[in-house]
């Protein structure tokens, strides 16, 4: 432990400018003495730990003291601190924080305060706003380890049909596409690879059984990093009117081109689209603000769907 405590220090000391006693104390929840003793050991070492009176004072490293990095350029060091701060919005893990002090402890102060600066140019944040803390779900540590153990695990899951089932599954990877989390692996009630979305899984336990890795589940688990397996919807013609209080929403969801904006600020949207149940729900959301203009067989589902609403809402 006081190995890694002394390198920590080290690389602390390489990052900041100055650093106090008090603040090492409270960060490695030590007595100030054992500070002391460690900046000593140090200083013994040939790590030259220079100390500071007064009001500002405290311990910082002497301006040409650093360590010797090779192969990588000040840009290449700052875009793995810029990945590595995205991957800190997305999971809470104590070693991504020391990961970043030991890459900036490759930085010297002059570039360290480049550094600090082309932080502002990129920032990689997967949360949704309003949400500060990272998205990691509370199933995420269990699902990891079975991952890395080859363990069985079994858990009730909801599909996207509402359907309950119980599974048992060889998780093989635990994947991140936008901010939602899901896990891969093979399904022995399906008998084939399945992804299944973090929160919709209930009651997750470890089996006892372990389990070998399937020929074909390196492959699978490769191309998943690069789409995530879907169902194939045959693309439809459709055409929308939207009112001008979705605008900011017709260009978020529509191409530029598929886009008509009319003298009295309607939107005309005409595209090809998978004829796939999140277009419907997604219609839904819109309440009065869009009008379907075709295909029919999609604004008769929407106009029963409003009267059923209505009927409801009028018991």
């Amino acid at each position: 432990m006081k190995l890694e405590r002394l390198l920590a220090i080290t690389m602390l000391l390489l990052n900041r400018k100055r650093i106090t006693a008090k603040e090492l104390s409270e960060r490695f929840e030590v007595s100030l003495r054992t500070i002391y003793r460690d900046l000593e050991t140090l200083n013994m070492a040939g790590i030259p730990v220079v100390s500071y009176a007064g009001m500002a004072g405290g311990y910082e490293l002497t301006e040409r003291y650093g360590i010797e990095r090779q192969y990588l350029s000040l840009d290449e060091l700052q875009s793995i601190m810029t990945a590595l701060r995205g991957i800190r919005t997305a999971m809470d893990e104590t070693h991504v924080a020391g990961l970043l002090d030991k890459v900036g402890a490759l930085l010297n102060h002059t570039e360290q305060h480049y550094a600090q600066q082309r932080s502002r140019e990129l920032i990689i944040d997967i949360n949704p706003w309003h949400q500060n803390d990272p998205s990691e779900p509370s199933r995420l540590p269990l699902i990891r380890q079975a991952v890395r153990e080859q363990r069985i695990v079994a858990f009730s899951y909801t599909d996207g049909q509402g359907q309950l089932s119980q599974r048992k599954v060889e998780l093989y990877s635990v994947v991140l596409k936008g901010y939602v989390w899901y896990a891969f692996g093979y399904c022995r009630m399906r008998e084939d690879f399945r992804t299944f979305r973090l929160t919709r899984i209930m009651d997750l336990r470890l089996d006892g059984e372990r389990f070998e890795w399937r020929e074909d589940a390196v492959e699978r688990a490769s191309n998943l990093r690069l789409k995530m397996p879907h169902r194939a919807y045959e693309p439809i013609a459709v055409s929308f009117l939207f009112s001008p209080a979705v605008r900011p929403r017709v260009f978020d969801y529509f191409k530029p081109e598929q886009i008509t904006v009319r003298d009295d600020g309607y939107l005309l949207v005409n595209a090809q689209h998978p004829n796939e149940p999140m277009l419907y729900r997604s219609l839904l959301s819109y309440g009065s603000d869009v009008e379907v203009l075709a295909p029919v067989e999609l604004a008769n589902r929407l106009r029963d769907e409003a009267l059923r609403m209505v009927a409801m809402y009028n018991k």
